[in-house]
């Protein structure tokens, strides 16, 4: 179930890092959330396992 859950997050993570490209935001904040959604997608394979 937490797995689920933490999918959609890095979902959400992603596109809001698509759409703040779209926005010319600072390259920071795109890093930041990429690499949460990328985080989010780690946990939930862990909680595969």
């Amino acid at each position: 179930m937490w797995s689920v859950v933490l999918l959609g997050l890095a979902g959400f993570l992603g596109g809001g890092a698509l759409s703040l490209r779209k926005q010319s935001a600072h390259i920071s904040w795109q890093i930041a959330l990429w690499v949460l959604a990328v985080t989010a997608v780690v946990a939930a394979w862990a909680l595969t396992y």
